[in-house]
């Protein structure tokens, strides 16, 4: 099930809207908007470098129940290697400043970042905020304390 939110949305870059497309669902199934490079010229990415990109926005989201997560676009690290450095970024709902991409490439070759590329892709998420309670042991499960790869080969 979806579900529509309203989200704020700032131009801090007077490119965004004339020359940089605003965020956008590239289609109705998406459920990720593309975030493009709002830079003044492109931007050589060499294999094992990382960069941040501007995307010459800034959001607010609706309540601290939202948040917005920034992931890399499957064809660029698919293709490219070119991916977050961070893996996902994370939009806190008071955060309002300028989204930036942080950005490393992990292919062979480089990659040149033109303005307006789209380089990543920004989806909004409930939050579940957690109460932790402190107990001296877990309930036993199926896995147990089996750690990375105790499911499968």
């Amino acid at each position: 099930m979806s579900y529509k939110i309203d989200v704020k949305i700032k131009y801090v870059s007077s490119k965004i809207g004339q020359e940089i497309t605003p965020p956008f669902y590239a289609t109705s199934g998406s459920a990720g908007m593309d975030l493009s490079a709002c830079i003044h010229q492109p931007v050589v990415l060499k294999p094992g470098e990382k960069t941040i990109i501007p995307t010459g926005i800034a959001i607010q989201l609706p309540s601290n129940q939202y948040v917005a997560l920034i992931f890399a676009r499957s064809g660029l690290g698919i293709k490219h290697g070119i991916t977050m450095s961070n893996g996902v970024g994370v939009i806190d709902s008071d955060y309002t400043g300028e989204i930036m991409c942080g950005l490393i490439n992990l292919g062979s070759k480089s990659y040149t970042i033109q303005p307006g590329d789209r380089i990543a892709q920004m989806v909004f998420m409930p939050v579940a905020v957690a109460s932790l309670t402190l107990v001296d042991e877990l309930i036993d499960t199926e896995r147990g304390i089996g750690g990375l790869g105790s499911t499968g080969k």
